[in-house]
């Protein structure tokens, strides 16, 4: 039954609904202790039948109490009034991540940094065991000042039937609207293959999810479509997105996050979250070498194309280079040392009546062979081979005169 406005649940003044879904009805609350605003989630009237159902729920609710990030909204308890039980929320302002990507497509500029804390978000949540398993852009709020915040976490494991139940109730969307029929066809789009085949979820199902709202939001589509709730799963189990209608300026490291996680096999999915926050904020060169260890294959190993060939025969080239600067240093430094010089003197007697003299010009040399030797004297030749000798084709001698 609605609560009207001036209804009081505990502490808390109701002041109106501000929406309805799967999991409840929310309104805005006063805390007339703290003077603040609140949400109040309405749990389902089921719990108040349920004791073991209402135990569960109070022993999730403590455990999701404990979550404190930035990007989650948190939970600040559990109010009880004449029967009626209900969450007491953050009050988030802005509108959900649904109603943004009605407007159009979010432009990659913007996406992206939603994406990272949507991804900051989960990581935190993962850390503490905790695991959404309903992610959908209706789920995220964004507020005027750019800040995201992921609602209703853990509450799907909350309010499932068994602790341990393996059936598509483990989306508490699909069990508990069964009458809001684009309510339940919008949580199937979401969901990953192994919870649409009723298997339990785990942290790889919000890697896919995450996935999910990403491609939603560049490309303004939701990645899995159908009539009915049936065909919707079906794509989800078979089908591939449409690659095709990602923007053409979407970066190869993205498009390749967006493939790692929709793998519809768990084993092939990226394993962690925070890999995706790093591949988001730097690059996949950057968030290979920052990942945990368990994880970097999801990274080094990825199934999108080949690496361009200049890329792949650049470590070849470097290499060969390398080799070719080694050899010629080790040639230059054990080459063979140069003969060194000797000096033969021998004496030289001139005529009687001769002397060297110098004209400012070379006066005496070697021939290039090193077996004669020429000098220019005054008084006539002692040797009749006193001209200056040549490079070259040799010439007659012409003694010169006295």
């Amino acid at each position: 039954m609605p609560l009207a406005p001036g209804v009081r649940l505990g502490v808390y003044e109701v002041l109106g609904l501000i929406g309805t879904g799967g999991m409840g009805e929310v309104y805005r609350a006063r805390d007339t202790k703290l003077n603040r605003e609140v949400a109040l989630k309405v749990l389902p009237d089921l719990f108040a039948h349920d004791s073991d159902r209402l135990a569960r729920f109070q022993r999730e609710a403590q455990v999701l109490a404990s979550l404190n990030h930035p990007n989650i909204a948190a939970i600040y308890g559990l109010e009880e009034s004449d029967g009626v039980r209900a969450l007491v929320l953050e009050l988030v302002e802005g509108p959900t991540l649904a109603d943004r990507i009605a407007q159009g497509t979010v432009p990659l500029d913007e996406a992206l940094p939603i994406a990272r804390q949507i991804a900051e978000a989960l990581e935190a949540a993962h850390e503490h065991g905790v695991v959404h398993r309903d992610l959908k852009p209706a789920n995220v709020k964004v507020r005027p000042d750019g800040t995201a915040k992921v609602l209703d976490f853990g509450l799907a494991k909350a309010m499932e039937t068994a602790p341990a139940a393996a059936s598509l109730t483990e989306s508490p969307t699909l069990s508990m609207a069964a009458t809001q029929a684009g309510v339940i066809l919008g949580t199937a789009a979401y969901m990953s293959p192994e919870q649409a085949k009723g298997r339990t979820a785990d942290k790889r199902s919000d890697v896919w999810a995450f996935g999910c709202v990403l491609f939603e939001m560049l490309t303004g589509r939701r990645t899995f479509e159908g009539a009915d709730v049936s065909e919707v799963l079906a794509g989800v189990i078979k089908s591939e997105p449409d690659w095709s209608g990602l923007p053409a300026d979407t970066p190869t490291h993205i498009r390749t996050l967006l493939r790692r996680c929709l793998q519809k096999d768990p084993q092939r999915r990226l394993p962690h979250i925070g890999v995706a926050r790093l591949e988001i904020d730097e690059g996949p060169a950057e968030a290979t070498a920052e990942a945990p260890r368990g994880v970097r294959n999801a990274l080094t190993h990825p199934i999108v194309g080949r690496k361009p060939l200049w890329r792949r025969a650049l470590p070849v080239v470097l290499g060969i280079l390398a080799t070719g600067v080694l050899t010629g240093i080790g040639v230059w430094n054990f080459r063979p040392s140069p003969t060194p010089l000797t000096i033969t003197r021998f004496p030289f007697t001139l005529a009687e009546g001769q002397q060297f003299t110098s004209t400012g010009r070379r006066w005496s040399r070697f021939h290039q062979t090193g077996r004669r030797w020429s000098t220019r004297a005054t008084g006539g030749c002692t040797s009749g081979r006193c001209q200056r000798l040549r490079r070259g084709p040799s010439r007659a001698p012409r003694p010169r005169k006295a």
